[in-house]
Formats: C-alpha cells, structure tokens, sequence
C-alpha cells in the first residue's frame, strides 16, 4: 500500500551498503536504539547472513527476520527485518577489503530500494555507505547514490544537501575539480539550485525559506576586485529568484555566512563547490551530519562517512551518522521536517 505524507511510523529502506565495510554494523547500532523504531519501521534491503554478523559484532540484542516485502514490516523493537534479494555469495564478503561481487550487491540493493521508493511501498529510503572504488570495478559507470538514483528515476536537476544539526548545506557543485566547480557558476546553475532548494524546502514544511548564497570569490569579489562571478552570474540569479518570490540573498562572503546559518538567520545555504560546502558542517558537527538529496521524486537521506574498511568487524564504529539519517528520512516522510 502506497505511503501517504501522514501515515504512522512510515517504512524507511535502509541499503546496507557495502558488506564488506561498516554499514551493517552501524545499521545494527542504529536500529537497537528504542527511539529509531518509535518513530518508523525500518526495512533493512541487504543480506540476512551479513546483518546477523552485524548483531554479533556490534553486540547488540535483536533478532533478524527475513521478510518477503514492505507489506510483511511490523517495525517491532528487538527485531530487524531485512529484504534479502540473496543475491550475494558468501564467498564475495571480504570484510575490510575491496570486492567488486559484493559492490554489484550493493548497488542492486539501492536500485531495489528506488524502486520501491518509486511504487510508493515505502515512505523513504536511508543508505549506508558504498565503496566506490569497488562499484567501478563491478562495472558500474553511476558509482554514486545519487547518480544511480537520478538515472533510475529519470530526474533532470538533483543535488546533494548535507546538515547537521541546524546548519543546512546545498552543494552547487560536488565531486568536481576546483578548476571545474568555477566554471560551474553560471547564472543558469545558480538558479536552478536556488529553486530546487525553494521547492524541496517548501515540500518539507518551510513556506517561505530563507536561502542564503555564498559568493565564489573572497569577499564575494571586493566589487569585482577579485574575480566577476559574483557580477556576471550569482547576483543575477539571486535577483531573479527574488523576483519570482523566493526568500533568497547574496552573494554572500563564505567567511561569515555559515556562522549566520547556525545562529538561525538563514534555513540553508547554497555553496558553490565541494569544500566550500563541506567543511563547515564537517567543523560545526561531523559525526551527526548526513546527506539528503534535493531533486529525487522521493526522500533519500545517507551517512555522511565512507565504508571505513580499516575498522571493520572491530564493533567500534561510531552510528550517530546512520542514526540521524533515518531520524531525518522519517520525519520528511511523516511530514514532521528535520527538527
């Protein structure tokens, strides 16, 4: 039965990621705490075999159930119920290192959970991470989430959103060169991510969000003193965004705005390439912060780490990030925000 914006503790996939890295254990650590399974019923999409290691090694209490689709998920506390396509051959787990059998697992266990995203079946999905390294060797040319997610449903302007506690981060521009991610800055960029930010936000429970878009250059360019983006790109943008009604302003020096976002000014900002985005959070709060994409048809939250090969099995691995990303992913669903 398809997941309505208000429906009771919505169903949340959760893709396990790579086997061989962390993402189950942290997903074990994740779905023992009462306060997860109060406020969804999550649906692990993965390998029943590798979960149950997971328990082990992360030492937590629950039981795994196999589950032959979101209509049989009950969300009850003490159990975790998985999805298991099996279609990952025990001989491919090699836990903390690379192997591309158990990466091509991986990705077909996202692509399921889109899909299911995408009939309605469930309210969100909530990913851990991939390696990918090991998806390019398994002959996956969409190695990212949110690539493989943009190509299954076919959606034109995506981008990645990263928060952490109240500080909210649209990228413009991701995994670019720097030299790249400048040439990216053009007023019809700019804009698009202005409004796909309006309208996600908007979708979510802000009727009017104030997006604050940091300048390129060092003091949004000094009056063009240290480069002309700001002139030629960004500010016309900004202004025709205003124009159309949407809360936004800028350019605004990235040495000061993100301090502004956290005292509440602001509900997102708009970087203009990778670091300049990912390094306050990063700063402010790196273990609580996660990933949303902005532009899916659907709700899709992630951790914000890597698969953590050199940790693996070693039942040390920090869950706050998998937490907070089904926390968020079932509160968009529910219609409750980020809060």
């Amino acid at each position: 039965m398809a997941q309505t914006p208000l429906t009771p503790r919505p169903i949340i996939a959760i893709t396990m990621g790579d086997p061989c890295g962390i993402g189950p254990e942290v997903i074990a650590k994740a779905l023992n705490q009462s306060a997860i399974t109060g406020i969804c019923r999550p649906l692990v999409v993965g390998s029943a075999s590798v979960m149950q290691d997971a328990v082990r090694i992360a030492k937590v209490p629950l039981t795994v159930k196999g589950v032959a689709g979101p209509e049989a998920v009950t969300g009850r506390q003490g159990t975790i119920e998985v999805l298991d396509p099996e279609n990952l051959p025990a001989s491919a787990v090699k836990p903390g290192h690379i192997s591309p059998a158990a990466a091509k697992a991986a990705v077909e266990w996202i692509l399921q959970a889109g899909r299911l995203c995408l009939s309605g079946s469930v309210a969100a999905m909530a990913t851990a991470p991939i390696n990918k390294e090991a998806a390019d060797l398994a002959g996956f040319k969409a190695i990212g989430h949110m690539e493989l997610l943009q190509e299954l449903s076919g959606s034109k302007n995506v981008a990645t959103m990263l928060v952490t506690k109240n500080l909210r981060t649209v990228h413009l521009t991701t995994h670019r060169s720097l030299r790249r991610a400048c040439d990216a800055v053009t007023y019809e960029s700019v804009l698009d991510k202005i409004v796909l930010t309006h309208e996600c936000f908007q979708k979510w429970g802000w009727p009017s969000p104030r997006i604050a878009v940091a300048a390129l250059n060092p003091h949004a360019s000094d009056g063009g003193l240290l480069g002309t983006e700001e002139a030629e790109h960004i500010e016309p943008a900004v202004k025709e965004a205003q124009r159309r009604g949407i809360a936004a302003s800028g350019p605004h020096g990235a040495d000061y705005i993100f301090h502004y976002a956290i005292q509440g000014k602001y509900d997102a900002v708009l970087a203009m390439y990778h670091d300049q985005g990912h390094i306050p959070i990063k700063v402010y709060g790196f273990e609580e912060s996660i990933s949303v994409n902005l532009g899916l048809p659907f709700i899709r939250t992630s951790v914000d780490h890597g698969t953590a090969f050199d940790i693996t099995g070693k039942g040390i691995a920090d869950a706050t990030s998998m937490v907070e990303s089904i926390r968020v992913a079932a509160l968009l669903a529910s219609g409750r925000g980020m809060a």
